[in-house]
């Protein structure tokens, strides 16, 4: 039988010919594009393309088929082979995704360390246009503005001296270089100006940069240059230009090493050098090369060009969105040029290939870097968000999968694109400048390191040493919770995976696949018994599983739709669920003697003007619920009526009402809303009872939009403190509440988690709203991406904070100290045996009494909570068979007792 493995090999073994053979099978013989059935697929590749058997090529038809409509999914085969059809677009995509990833599944990932900035000494006045290495010499060459070339030591980047360039047909005082590239296979440079023009000079002449072409008659002024040589005929060079006119033009020499044009007459100027007429290389009067040209891009501006060599093809961009990114194709023995366009929303001010991995990465206007598949025009293949501004720079490193992004607020991205994560941000640590800055990414892969330009400002950043850092998914975390029965921590992810892990070592216990078959997981929670576990995916279900991997019951919260789940909140009577719409879906426990499980009516009906997206409870029967246009309710959970209502400013709410976004904002907060209202997270303070809150101090915690914390009196019905914890543009934010009511932590999209002491801040009878944030204690960043989630928990006499990220990653923290670890970490930690609790005794009763602070079931009566199928041996892990008939998810154990690190106390 043949194996996925084998799929992989049959890929290895086709060339660029074969892939153009494959996209020809799917063009009817009108061109058009068409999609092919099992046997069609099967019959044509094998007769045209071989290098496979007719198994092999079926197993793959499959494979794209079963990834296109249920990644990760077993799918009935029969039924495939019946109804599939594949296009070229899905056999691409299945290509880059599934095969070409060699290292989707490793454990860590290699992250540059960037050093200190470091500005070099500059000659410039006036913005570097571009950076250039010199292979000859090993030296660097940076060009301004204004036509000043500055030389650089390859060691220290030292300058060592500098010049500048001639061009005898405007004024000094009105030269404006608009771009540079290297012609090393001829050891000279070529130089674009706006005077229309595109000189040629000399790099090792003895007469410091002589000019000695220059190409004249350009209909438009040349804004950007590209060149390649053929590596196995230096002879054959090809030169692109791109102008303000929205055309792409190129010069194809056949003979450079010779000559790059033909001496057709004795036409000099005063700087000797020869006069090149543009309408001359288009009617081929120079034998020694030849001109091709589009224009899709007009009017808009052409922002960079490249010539790919492995494609024979041209890539432009502009900011025009429907030619955002243009691919000229060389027809074979023609030279006119086969045009496809790539639409983006508003534009593209930037574009890099990367050769290996054959994808084209875009730098979005509107904040978004695209990567696409140079043969699929119709979407990208992914999308990388993490820019708050357009992008204006991006550049793959070759030899690694990971792409640098730079945006216009001055953040530096590094991802990984195997597994579409941000790896590394640097923000903060740029110039700041008043006015607009042109920005240059110049990077040097092979000595690691990289120069960016501020106007005429140099800045060279040098990596360290690269560190391994540890995934402990293979998919974005999306929630975290502490289980204190078996001492374990509970993780999910988005591919609808759940990892128990053991706290005292970070080591993993076992792992249950497929929960919400290939829905993402947006929510757990834990009942009063910590016996069951809820799981919340966006097919609008929530299931409720024991630790045995068996599935007891599921729960129809989007009445069959898929809906975005927010929050699971576990009552003594009846179970919450919300997210997607402006009222409350709850389940009561007396409907459980069913497997599958349909919600009652909210008596309370719909209050909320906008989504509901998180609640907390306070017992005896106070609920607080909070809707994505900031406003907070506070009901009777016993009679399920609304109490009262709470509003930033309650002078103007009917204002900001009428003017929120039209976006909204995803669960997890995975899209940045501009409502700085929205409510992603409710606590009450632990302490703080009824009783102390109507003398007038705050009780419930919320946060959500523009990094702002709000504190707030639900007695009296106002906001008593807010403050701003995270830099606004950075969006969303989560938070969480210590046991004991005095530590708050807040982590936002960077992956950084603040720590703030509340113990005493905004509990006294003050009738002012307080502005001042309250104490910072640390602040630290364990996380590379946005953090998802934060859990607080008492491990024993220890206070952790347990914090998930986009990235990938679990973190273990101290409070209010320092970072244990990532999850599944190689070199394990190794956390104290618990001795008695003393300090701690009164806040553990605290969290008890809250019951329902983070998704958590009040523990009053566990028999009240749900009908229990039989006994649950699986505290410790180990090997668990399954043996549930209705349903159950794939599970890895895997706990080795000799491995465990326990010290004990003296």
């Amino acid at each position: 039988m043949v194996t996925r493995m084998e799929v992989a090999q049959l890929e290895s073994r086709m060339n660029t010919e074969d892939y153009g053979k494959l996209q020809g099978l799917f063009l009817d013989p009108s061109g058009a594009p068409c999609s092919l059935s099992r046997t069609e697929f099967i019959d044509l590749a094998w007769s045209s393309v071989g290098h496979g058997s007719k198994e092999e090529y079926g197993l793959l038809f499959d494979s794209v088929v079963v990834t296109q409509e249920h990644r990760g999914l077993l799918l009935d085969i029969d039924a495939v082979k019946e109804e599939g059809r594949v296009d070229w677009g899905g056999l691409c995509s299945f290509l880059l995704l599934e095969l070409s990833d060699k290292v989707k599944n490793t454990r860590t990932s290699s992250v540059h360390c960037w050093k200190p900035p470091h500005t070099l000494n500059c000659p410039h006045r006036d913005p570097v246009q571009k950076v250039l290495y010199l292979q000859s010499s090993g030296q660097y060459l940076t060009v301004s503005k204004g036509g000043t070339v500055g030389l650089r030591d390859r060691e220290d980047m030292s300058l060592l001296n500098t010049h500048r360039l001639q061009n005898s047909t405007v004024k000094p005082k009105d030269l404006w270089v608009t771009d540079m590239v290297l012609l090393h296979n001829v050891h000279k440079i070529a130089v674009s100006f706006t005077s229309k023009e595109v000189c040629f000079y000399d790099i090792l002449s003895k007469q410091d940069f002589s000019c000695k072409y220059k190409l004249q008659g350009l209909k438009f002024t040349p804004w950007c240059l590209d060149y390649w040589v053929d590596p196995s005929h230096p002879d054959q060079a090809v030169l692109t230009i791109g102008d303000i006119g929205g055309q792409v033009s190129a010069i194809y020499f056949t003979s450079a090493q010779i000559s790059l044009f033909e001496r057709l007459s004795l036409r000099t100027d005063s700087d000797s050098a020869d006069i090149i007429q543009w309408n001359e290389l288009v009617k081929g009067k120079h034998p020694s090369c030849y001109t091709v040209t589009h224009q899709v891009h007009t009017p808009a501006w052409v922002r960079k060009v490249r010539y790919l060599g492995s494609l024979e093809a041209f890539v432009s961009c502009s900011t025009k969105p429907q030619s955002s990114m243009v691919i000229g194709w060389r027809e074979k023995e023609s030279r006119s040029l086969r045009v496809t366009s790539f639409f983006t929303k508003r534009g593209v001010w930037d574009m890099d290939h990367h050769r290996g991995l054959n994808l084209i990465a875009t730098a979005g206007v509107d904040h978004q870097v695209l990567l696409w598949n140079p043969y699929v025009t119709s979407e990208p293949v992914c999308t990388l968000s993490g820019h708050t501004s357009p992008v204006t720079a991006v550049r793959f490193m070759q030899t690694k999968q990971q792409l640098l992004s730079y945006s216009k607020d001055k953040v530096l991205c590094l991802w990984d694109v195997s597994r579409q994560l941000c790896v590394h941000r640097l923000a903060d640590v740029f110039p700041k400048t008043q006015e607009e800055t042109h920005t240059l990414l110049f990077l040097h892969e092979e000595r690691q390191l990289l120069l960016l330009s501020f106007n005429s400002l140099l800045l060279l950043l040098e990596t360290t040493k690269e560190e391994r850092r540890t995934s402990s998914h293979e998919h974005p975390v999306t929630c975290v919770l502490y289980n204190s029965l078996f001492r374990q921590v509970i993780s999910s992810d988005s591919a609808s995976s759940v990892i128990c892990w053991l706290a005292d070592t970070g080591q993993k216990v076992k792992q249950f696949h497929h929960c919400h078959g290939n829905a993402e997981i947006s929510t757990m929670a834990l009942d009063g018994t910590q016996t069951r576990l809820f799981t919340a995916g966006t097919d609008g279900e929530v299931k409720v599983w024991d630790f045995n991997g068996r599935c007891l019951h599921r729960m129809n919260a989007g009445l069959g739709r898929a809906v975005e789940i927010s929050q699971v909140l576990l009552l003594r009577r009846s179970i919450l669920v919300m997210g997607w719409e402006r009222m409350l879906t709850v389940f009561r426990l007396h409907s459980f003697s069913k497997s599958f499980v349909e919600p009652s009516e909210w008596k309370g009906g719909v209050q909320h003007r906008s989504d509901l997206l998180c609640a907390a409870f306070q017992p005896p029967q106070t609920l607080v619920t909070g809707s994505y246009d900031g406003e907070i309710i506070v009901w009777n959970n016993s009679t399920e009526k609304a109490l009262r209502k709470l509003r930033p400013h309650a002078e103007h709410s009917e204002d900001f009402l009428n003017h929120l976004p039209d976006s909204h904002l995803g669960v997890n907060g995975k899209e940045d809303s501009d409502n700085s209202f929205a409510i992603t997270r409710l606590f009450f303070i632990p302490g703080r009872t009824s009783a102390a809150a109507s003398t007038g101090g705050a009780d419930l915690v919320s946060c959500g939009g523009s990094g702002v914390v709000r504190l707030w009196n639900t007695f009296h019905s106002r906001l008593v403190g807010q403050f701003t914890a995270h830099n606004r543009d950075l969006g969303s934010i989560v938070t969480t509440v210590s046991p004991c009511g005095k530590y708050l932590v807040t982590a936002d999209r960077e992956g950084t988690l603040k720590t703030w002491d509340i113990q005493h801040y905004c509990l006294g009878p003050d009738y002012g709203i307080t502005k001042e944030p309250p104490k910072l204690l640390r602040s630290v960043r364990p996380h590379l991406d946005r953090v998802t989630y934060l859990e607080m928990c008492l491990h024993g006499d220890r206070l952790l904070l347990l914090s998930a990220s986009l990235d990938c990653s679990l973190a273990l923290s101290y409070l209010p100290g320092n970072i244990v670890g990532l999850f599944g970490q190689e070199e394990q930690w190794c956390l104290e045996r618990p001795g008695p609790l003393q300090q701690q005794q009164e806040p553990e009763r605290n969290q008890k009494d809250q019951g329902g602070q983070g998704g958590r079931m009040s523990p009053t009566a566990p028999r009240e909570t749900l009908p229990d199928p039989g006994p649950d041996t699986s505290a410790a892990g180990g090997e668990v068979g399954i043996k549930d008939q209705e349903e159950h998810c794939g599970m890895d154990t895997g706990v080795d007792e000799k491995k465990k690190c326990i010290q004990v106390k003296s």
